[in-house]
């Protein structure tokens, strides 16, 4: 029996690999979502010293900045990422650079997966070039999901560079266990660029309360609307290795998580926030009540702007939003729960958006 099953299984594997390689087109909005297909070019292009182009937006504060926000997207997601927010600190004084990460929006190669020890790479050279050219300035940088995964791999290096503070939003770190890392290693090995199944990819996720940032993310030409297993692999990896690196995270930290992410599991932030504590680290832990993912998208999204903007001019002062007390309640529900955290979602949006946006 159990030989019959592993050949069940093979064959299973097999017949995924045969799976497509082409990317989707992207999709065409009805008139009235015509706008959210808009394509808003780069300000910048940054040329690393591979000879890599990334593009980058950027949101000059008005008048003179007193800091500069190094702003990383999550997975499939591009430099759009920022522009409901971008606004919010510029007007309070903070330049946003908000480049594509290599591998998603128009960066090169489009949908393949660069690595961990690459992006985290091409992170420190960009965070290198903003700092030679503004010298007197205090950079901070801030990642959603994927982004914030990254930021946490580097800053617990032993050369991770000298920064004003780390702001880390609903970190992508947790180890989904053996059973779903073994089958993405074989599929990564047997069709690395084959396209993953929609099939495979739940669709009854919550990224935000905010309709128009979920059509807006749809119809976006540079968000991806599939993913190579090469890449849903090297996710995967890459959230085990942030969340190892816990006890290691160097600088100030504001961890920002809300309530109800149904992408990153409550149990994995618990842990991270755990080890932290009993680590020492110099960390602000944020709940936001009734926060999705995709917090700065969130109707209710201003609470995090307004709690980043605090943390980063009175940083001993309570937020705003009141996540410090609400962190406290929070973390003390999910002792008793503390674990692995492997009962998340992979989180692989805007995938399997299509039955939201089009209601």
């Amino acid at each position: 029996m159990r030989v019959k099953q592993t050949v069940v299984a093979l064959a299973g594997l097999l017949a995924l690999a045969a799976c497509s390689t082409t990317l989707p087109p992207a999709p065409h909005p009805p008139k009235r979502w015509q706008n959210a297909a808009r394509l808003t070019p780069p300000q910048r292009s940054f040329k690393l010293s591979d000879g890599v182009m990334l593009p980058a937006r950027i949101w000059p504060a008005p008048n003179t900045p007193h800091a500069i926000v190094l702003a990383l997207h999550g997975f499939n997601d591009s430099r759009d990422a920022w522009e409901v927010s971008a606004p919010f600190f510029a007007e309070h004084g903070m330049t946003v650079v908000a480049p594509d990460q290599c591998g998603f929006g128009q960066a090169p190669d489009r949908s393949d997966w660069a690595g961990t020890r690459r992006m985290v790479a091409d992170i420190k050279e960009l965070i290198a070039q903003l700092q030679r050219e503004n010298p007197d300035m205090p950079l901070y940088t801030v990642g959603e999901s994927m982004g914030g995964a990254l930021l946490m791999v580097m800053m617990a290096q032993p050369d991770a560079p000298q920064t004003a503070g780390t702001i880390l939003l609903a970190p992508a770190v947790w180890d989904v266990g053996v059973e779903a890392s073994i089958p993405l290693q074989l599929m990564k090995s047997l069709a690395p660029y084959a396209l993953v199944p929609q099939q495979s990819v739940p669709v009854h996720v919550v990224a935000t309360d905010n309709m128009a940032a979920l059509i807006r993310l749809y119809y976006d030409p540079l968000t991806l609307h599939a993913t190579r297993w090469k890449a849903l692999a090297g996710l995967v990896e890459l959230m085990k290795e942030a969340a190892a690196s816990t006890p290691s995270v160097r600088g100030p930290v504001l961890c920002v998580y809300g309530d109800k992410d149904q992408l990153v599991p409550a149990s994995a932030i618990a842990k991270v926030w755990q080890t932290m504590r009993q680590m020492h680290l110099t960390v602000r832990q944020d709940l936001i009540t009734g926060g999705h993912h995709l917090l700065l998208r969130d109707r209710q999204g201003a609470l995090v702007m307004q709690d980043i903007v605090s943390w980063i001019s009175a940083p001993q002062t309570w937020l705003p939003s009141g996540g410090d007390s609400a962190a406290g309640v929070w973390f003390s529900q999910q002792e008793g729960r503390l674990g692995a955290g492997k009962s998340g979602v992979l989180p692989l949006l805007p995938a399997g958006l299509e039955n939201l946006v089009k209601r």
